[in-house]
């Protein structure tokens, strides 16, 4: 008897394991996506490669008539400056919003307004 209840206690422990081969997805990711990460997704598909800005940059002519210009969502930020193609430092400084500023090796870099992704 005792035979009898073990061999059907681990038959229908077998029965239940047998898993089905339906796949269970979300869907798009931009469905189930919210807040910044939604807006970051509806950027880089209308185009927006970087829309953090958060690449190197060029530099522009950099004088103080035609200063490089920086966006910024915000009044302030820090910018880094490699002041030489041979250079591997970095020198940073603040930028403040209508404040033209001189990096040390000469360059002039202004804040401009960008507005948040």
């Amino acid at each position: 008897m005792a035979l009898m209840c073990v061999k059907r206690f681990i038959q229908q422990k077998t029965i239940s394991n047998v898993r089905t081969k339906v796949k269970v997805t979300l869907g798009h990711p931009l469905d189930v996506a919210t807040g910044i990460e939604k807006r970051e997704l509806l950027a880089i598909m209308a185009g927006n490669k970087h829309p953090f800005d958060d690449v190197g940059m060029e530099r522009g002519p950099g004088t103080k008539d035609c200063p490089t210009e920086i966006p910024s969502a915000y009044d302030k930020r820090i910018v880094g400056c490699r002041c030489n193609e041979h250079v591997s430092s970095i020198s940073y400084m603040w930028l403040h919003r209508g404040h033209p500023k001189r990096c040390e090796c000469g360059y002039w870099f202004k804040l401009v307004y960008k507005a948040p992704v």
